[in-house]
Protein backbone atom coordinates (compact mmCIF):
# COMPACT_ATOMS: atom_id res chain seq x y z
CA UNK A 1 0.00 0.00 0.00
CA UNK A 2 1.16 3.60 -0.63
CA UNK A 3 2.98 5.54 2.03
CA UNK A 4 1.81 8.72 3.72
CA UNK A 5 3.14 10.89 0.95
CA UNK A 6 3.02 9.21 -2.45
CA UNK A 7 2.77 5.97 -4.28
CA UNK A 8 6.29 4.82 -4.86
CA UNK A 9 9.99 5.12 -5.40
CA UNK A 10 11.67 8.25 -6.61
CA UNK A 11 8.56 10.41 -6.20
CA UNK A 12 8.52 9.79 -2.43
CA UNK A 13 11.51 12.08 -2.01
CA UNK A 14 10.06 14.78 -4.25
CA UNK A 15 6.66 14.79 -2.60
CA UNK A 16 8.14 14.59 0.90
CA UNK A 17 10.44 17.52 0.19
CA UNK A 18 7.53 19.54 -1.19
CA UNK A 19 5.47 18.92 1.92
CA UNK A 20 8.38 19.72 4.21
CA UNK A 21 8.94 22.92 2.23
CA UNK A 22 5.25 23.85 2.48
CA UNK A 23 5.27 23.22 6.22
CA UNK A 24 8.45 25.28 6.57
CA UNK A 25 6.76 28.12 4.70
CA UNK A 26 3.82 27.97 7.14
CA UNK A 27 6.26 28.20 10.05
CA UNK A 28 8.04 31.16 8.43
CA UNK A 29 4.72 32.97 7.89
CA UNK A 30 3.81 32.41 11.54
CA UNK A 31 7.20 33.63 12.76
CA UNK A 32 7.00 36.80 10.67
CA UNK A 33 3.52 37.69 11.85
CA UNK A 34 4.36 36.85 15.47
CA UNK A 35 7.21 39.38 15.28
CA UNK A 36 5.03 42.03 13.65
CA UNK A 37 2.02 41.40 15.90
CA UNK A 38 2.37 39.81 19.39
CA UNK A 39 -1.33 38.91 19.26
CA UNK A 40 -0.72 36.45 16.43
CA UNK A 41 0.54 33.61 18.65
CA UNK A 42 -2.14 34.00 21.30
CA UNK A 43 -4.11 30.79 21.82
CA UNK A 44 -7.43 32.36 20.84
CA UNK A 45 -5.97 33.77 17.63
CA UNK A 46 -4.36 30.47 16.64
CA UNK A 47 -7.71 28.79 17.24
CA UNK A 48 -9.37 31.41 15.04
CA UNK A 49 -6.86 30.69 12.27
CA UNK A 50 -7.60 26.97 12.42
CA UNK A 51 -11.39 27.44 12.56
CA UNK A 52 -11.28 29.96 9.70
CA UNK A 53 -9.29 27.48 7.62
CA UNK A 54 -11.86 24.69 8.09
CA UNK A 55 -14.33 25.65 5.34
CA UNK A 56 -11.60 26.13 2.76
CA UNK A 57 -9.75 23.01 3.92
CA UNK A 58 -12.83 20.80 3.50
CA UNK A 59 -13.55 22.15 0.01
CA UNK A 60 -9.87 21.87 -0.89
CA UNK A 61 -9.76 18.18 0.06
CA UNK A 62 -12.41 17.46 -2.58
CA UNK A 63 -10.75 19.84 -5.02
CA UNK A 64 -7.43 18.03 -4.58
CA UNK A 65 -8.96 14.74 -5.69
CA UNK A 66 -10.39 16.44 -8.78
CA UNK A 67 -7.12 18.22 -9.60
CA UNK A 68 -5.17 14.96 -9.35
CA UNK A 69 -7.36 13.58 -12.17
CA UNK A 70 -6.29 16.64 -14.24
CA UNK A 71 -9.75 18.13 -13.72
CA UNK A 72 -11.10 21.24 -12.00
CA UNK A 73 -14.32 22.05 -10.16
CA UNK A 74 -15.32 25.71 -10.34
CA UNK A 75 -18.83 24.99 -9.06
CA UNK A 76 -17.91 24.23 -5.43
CA UNK A 77 -18.99 27.64 -4.11
CA UNK A 78 -22.37 27.35 -5.80
CA UNK A 79 -22.81 23.77 -4.57
CA UNK A 80 -21.99 25.00 -1.06
CA UNK A 81 -24.74 27.62 -1.31
CA UNK A 82 -27.35 25.29 -2.84
CA UNK A 83 -26.77 22.50 -0.32
CA UNK A 84 -26.89 24.88 2.64
CA UNK A 85 -30.11 26.67 1.62
CA UNK A 86 -31.90 23.38 0.92
CA UNK A 87 -30.78 22.09 4.31
CA UNK A 88 -31.86 25.29 6.03
CA UNK A 89 -35.36 25.39 4.52
CA UNK A 90 -36.10 21.78 5.46
CA UNK A 91 -34.59 22.28 8.90
CA UNK A 92 -36.82 25.30 9.55
CA UNK A 93 -39.85 23.38 8.31
CA UNK A 94 -39.34 20.84 11.08
CA UNK A 95 -36.98 18.24 9.67
CA UNK A 96 -34.60 16.89 12.35
CA UNK A 97 -31.09 18.33 12.15
CA UNK A 98 -29.48 14.96 11.41
CA UNK A 99 -31.67 14.29 8.38
CA UNK A 100 -31.36 17.88 7.14
CA UNK A 101 -27.56 17.54 7.22
CA UNK A 102 -27.80 14.25 5.33
CA UNK A 103 -30.02 15.97 2.78
CA UNK A 104 -27.38 18.68 2.25
CA UNK A 105 -24.71 16.03 1.68
CA UNK A 106 -27.02 14.24 -0.77
CA UNK A 107 -27.58 17.50 -2.70
CA UNK A 108 -23.80 18.03 -2.90
CA UNK A 109 -23.23 14.45 -4.02
CA UNK A 110 -25.95 14.68 -6.69
CA UNK A 111 -24.62 17.93 -8.12
CA UNK A 112 -21.12 16.46 -8.15
CA UNK A 113 -22.41 13.42 -10.03
CA UNK A 114 -24.00 15.74 -12.61
CA UNK A 115 -20.65 17.46 -13.12
CA UNK A 116 -18.85 14.14 -13.37
CA UNK A 117 -21.34 12.64 -15.81
CA UNK A 118 -21.13 15.63 -18.14
CA UNK A 119 -17.35 15.47 -18.08
CA UNK A 120 -17.03 11.69 -18.34
CA UNK A 121 -19.79 10.71 -20.74
CA UNK A 122 -20.33 13.89 -22.76
CA UNK A 123 -16.53 14.28 -22.91
CA UNK A 124 -16.73 17.98 -22.13
CA UNK A 125 -13.88 20.02 -20.65
CA UNK A 126 -14.02 20.14 -16.82
CA UNK A 127 -13.30 23.87 -16.81
CA UNK A 128 -16.20 24.68 -19.13
CA UNK A 129 -18.64 22.23 -17.52
CA UNK A 130 -18.06 23.47 -13.98
CA UNK A 131 -17.98 27.09 -15.15
CA UNK A 132 -21.46 26.52 -16.55
CA UNK A 133 -22.79 24.65 -13.51
CA UNK A 134 -21.26 27.30 -11.24
CA UNK A 135 -23.63 29.86 -12.75
CA UNK A 136 -26.52 27.41 -13.17
CA UNK A 137 -26.51 26.16 -9.57
CA UNK A 138 -26.03 29.66 -8.17
CA UNK A 139 -29.04 30.79 -10.17
CA UNK A 140 -31.17 27.94 -8.82
CA UNK A 141 -30.08 28.79 -5.26
CA UNK A 142 -31.17 32.40 -5.76
CA UNK A 143 -34.48 31.33 -7.31
CA UNK A 144 -35.07 28.79 -4.53
CA UNK A 145 -34.70 31.46 -1.83
CA UNK A 146 -35.86 34.51 -3.82
CA UNK A 147 -32.40 35.85 -3.16
CA UNK A 148 -33.02 36.05 0.60
CA UNK A 149 -30.88 34.46 3.34
CA UNK A 150 -32.47 31.86 5.59
CA UNK A 151 -31.83 32.98 9.15
CA UNK A 152 -32.48 31.85 12.73
CA UNK A 153 -31.31 28.29 12.23
CA UNK A 154 -31.95 25.98 15.21
CA UNK A 155 -29.59 26.45 18.13
CA UNK A 156 -28.97 22.71 18.45
CA UNK A 157 -27.73 22.68 14.85
CA UNK A 158 -25.36 25.55 15.52
CA UNK A 159 -24.01 24.05 18.74
CA UNK A 160 -23.57 20.57 17.29
CA UNK A 161 -21.64 21.77 14.23
CA UNK A 162 -20.02 25.08 15.20
CA UNK A 163 -19.73 24.61 18.97
CA UNK A 164 -17.06 22.99 21.10
CA UNK A 165 -16.54 19.40 22.24
CA UNK A 166 -14.54 19.33 25.46
CA UNK A 167 -13.26 22.84 24.65
CA UNK A 168 -12.16 21.71 21.18
CA UNK A 169 -13.82 23.48 18.22
CA UNK A 170 -16.06 21.03 16.39
CA UNK A 171 -15.40 22.56 12.92
CA UNK A 172 -11.71 21.68 13.31
CA UNK A 173 -12.65 18.14 14.33
CA UNK A 174 -14.95 17.77 11.30
CA UNK A 175 -12.26 19.09 8.94
CA UNK A 176 -9.64 16.74 10.42
CA UNK A 177 -11.90 13.69 10.14
CA UNK A 178 -12.80 14.56 6.55
CA UNK A 179 -9.13 15.11 5.70
CA UNK A 180 -8.23 11.72 7.17
CA UNK A 181 -11.00 10.09 5.12
CA UNK A 182 -9.73 11.87 2.01
CA UNK A 183 -6.17 10.73 2.73
CA UNK A 184 -7.27 7.12 3.22
CA UNK A 185 -9.24 7.17 -0.04
CA UNK A 186 -6.35 8.71 -1.95
CA UNK A 187 -3.46 6.72 -0.52
CA UNK A 188 -4.90 3.42 0.70
CA UNK A 189 -7.66 2.39 -1.71
CA UNK A 190 -7.95 1.32 -5.33
CA UNK A 191 -10.07 4.39 -5.97
CA UNK A 192 -7.09 6.53 -4.96
CA UNK A 193 -4.74 4.53 -7.18
CA UNK A 194 -7.08 5.01 -10.14
CA UNK A 195 -7.41 8.75 -9.42
CA UNK A 196 -3.62 9.10 -9.64
CA UNK A 197 -3.54 6.88 -12.71
CA UNK A 198 -6.21 8.90 -14.53
CA UNK A 199 -4.32 12.12 -13.88
CA UNK A 200 -1.00 10.61 -14.87
CA UNK A 201 -2.14 9.08 -18.15
CA UNK A 202 -5.85 8.74 -18.83
CA UNK A 203 -5.42 6.91 -22.14
CA UNK A 204 -3.16 4.25 -20.64
CA UNK A 205 -5.56 3.89 -17.72
CA UNK A 206 -8.44 3.21 -20.12
CA UNK A 207 -6.39 0.64 -22.04
CA UNK A 208 -5.58 -1.13 -18.79
CA UNK A 209 -9.28 -1.91 -18.37
CA UNK A 210 -10.13 0.61 -15.67
CA UNK A 211 -13.56 2.24 -15.90
CA UNK A 212 -12.27 5.82 -16.11
CA UNK A 213 -15.75 7.34 -16.42
CA UNK A 214 -16.88 5.67 -13.20
CA UNK A 215 -13.95 6.99 -11.20
CA UNK A 216 -14.26 10.48 -12.64
CA UNK A 217 -17.87 10.57 -11.48
CA UNK A 218 -16.86 9.29 -8.04
CA UNK A 219 -14.21 12.01 -7.80
CA UNK A 220 -16.61 14.84 -8.67
CA UNK A 221 -19.22 13.35 -6.33
CA UNK A 222 -16.66 13.54 -3.51
CA UNK A 223 -15.94 17.14 -4.45
CA UNK A 224 -19.67 17.90 -4.25
CA UNK A 225 -19.92 16.23 -0.83
CA UNK A 226 -16.94 18.28 0.36
CA UNK A 227 -18.59 21.51 -0.81
CA UNK A 228 -21.85 20.57 0.90
CA UNK A 229 -20.04 19.74 4.15
CA UNK A 230 -18.30 23.11 3.99
CA UNK A 231 -21.72 24.73 3.50
CA UNK A 232 -23.03 22.96 6.60
CA UNK A 233 -20.10 24.26 8.67
CA UNK A 234 -20.45 27.78 7.29
CA UNK A 235 -24.22 27.89 7.92
CA UNK A 236 -23.71 26.69 11.49
CA UNK A 237 -21.05 29.33 12.15
CA UNK A 238 -23.15 32.15 10.69
CA UNK A 239 -26.50 30.92 11.95
CA UNK A 240 -27.86 31.45 8.44
CA UNK A 241 -27.74 29.97 4.95
CA UNK A 242 -27.27 32.43 2.11
CA UNK A 243 -27.74 31.80 -1.64
CA UNK A 244 -24.78 34.11 -2.27
CA UNK A 245 -22.46 32.20 0.07
CA UNK A 246 -19.32 30.59 -1.29
CA UNK A 247 -18.49 33.11 -3.99
CA UNK A 248 -14.81 32.82 -5.00
CA UNK A 249 -14.35 29.85 -2.66
CA UNK A 250 -13.21 27.78 -5.63
CA UNK A 251 -10.22 30.10 -5.97
CA UNK A 252 -9.14 29.58 -2.37
CA UNK A 253 -9.60 25.81 -2.65
CA UNK A 254 -7.50 25.64 -5.82
CA UNK A 255 -4.91 27.86 -4.14
CA UNK A 256 -4.71 25.59 -1.08
CA UNK A 257 -4.26 22.52 -3.28
CA UNK A 258 -1.64 24.24 -5.47
CA UNK A 259 0.31 25.55 -2.49
CA UNK A 260 0.17 22.05 -1.02
CA UNK A 261 1.83 20.56 -4.09
CA UNK A 262 -1.06 19.44 -6.30
CA UNK A 263 -0.27 19.80 -9.99
CA UNK A 264 -2.98 21.30 -12.19
CA UNK A 265 -1.76 19.04 -14.98
CA UNK A 266 -2.80 16.05 -12.86
CA UNK A 267 -1.16 13.02 -11.32
CA UNK A 268 0.25 14.71 -8.22
CA UNK A 269 -1.09 15.91 -4.91
CA UNK A 270 -1.68 15.02 -1.29
CA UNK A 271 -4.27 15.78 1.36
CA UNK A 272 -1.62 16.67 3.94
CA UNK A 273 -0.11 19.26 1.62
CA UNK A 274 -3.55 20.71 0.89
CA UNK A 275 -4.37 21.10 4.59
CA UNK A 276 -1.08 22.91 5.14
CA UNK A 277 -1.88 25.10 2.15
CA UNK A 278 -5.28 26.01 3.65
CA UNK A 279 -3.60 26.90 6.94
CA UNK A 280 -1.09 29.12 5.13
CA UNK A 281 -3.91 31.07 3.45
CA UNK A 282 -5.81 31.40 6.72
CA UNK A 283 -2.68 32.50 8.62
CA UNK A 284 -1.87 35.01 5.91
CA UNK A 285 -5.35 36.55 6.00
CA UNK A 286 -5.38 36.63 9.79
CA UNK A 287 -1.93 38.14 10.08
CA UNK A 288 -2.59 40.87 7.53
CA UNK A 289 -5.88 41.67 9.26
CA UNK A 290 -4.09 42.06 12.60
CA UNK A 291 -1.71 44.47 10.88
CA UNK A 292 -4.68 46.45 9.52
CA UNK A 293 -3.66 45.76 5.93
CA UNK A 294 -6.44 46.46 3.44
CA UNK A 295 -8.21 43.44 2.01
CA UNK A 296 -7.05 44.48 -1.47
CA UNK A 297 -3.47 43.77 -0.47
CA UNK A 298 -4.54 40.46 1.06
CA UNK A 299 -5.73 39.39 -2.38
CA UNK A 300 -2.44 40.52 -3.89
CA UNK A 301 -0.50 38.47 -1.32
CA UNK A 302 -2.66 35.39 -1.92
CA UNK A 303 -2.19 35.65 -5.69
CA UNK A 304 1.56 36.07 -5.31
CA UNK A 305 1.79 32.96 -3.13
CA UNK A 306 -0.15 30.92 -5.70
CA UNK A 307 2.19 32.01 -8.50
CA UNK A 308 5.25 31.26 -6.36
CA UNK A 309 3.87 27.81 -5.50
CA UNK A 310 3.30 27.00 -9.17
CA UNK A 311 6.80 28.21 -10.06
CA UNK A 312 8.38 26.14 -7.28
CA UNK A 313 6.41 23.10 -8.45
CA UNK A 314 7.63 23.63 -12.02
CA UNK A 315 11.26 24.06 -10.92
CA UNK A 316 10.99 20.94 -8.77
CA UNK A 317 9.69 18.92 -11.70
CA UNK A 318 12.64 19.97 -13.84
CA UNK A 319 15.19 18.88 -11.23
CA UNK A 320 16.33 15.33 -10.76
CA UNK A 321 16.24 14.11 -7.17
Amino acid sequence: MPSLFVKSGKNINKQALKQIGTLAFLVIVCIIFSILSPQFLEANNLSNIAVSACVNAVIAVGMTLVIITAGIDLSVGSVLAMASVVMATFMKSGMPVFFAVLLALFVGCFLGIVNGALIAYAELQPFLVTLGTMSLIRGFALIYTNGEPITDLPSNFRSSIAGNAASFPIPILIALVFAVIGHIILQHTRTGEYIFSIGGNETATRFSGINVNKYKIITYALSGIAAALAGIILAARLGAAEPTAGQNYETNAIAAAAIGGASLSGGKGSILGTIIGALILSALTNGLTLLNVQSFWQQVATGAIIIIAVMVDKIGDNKKI
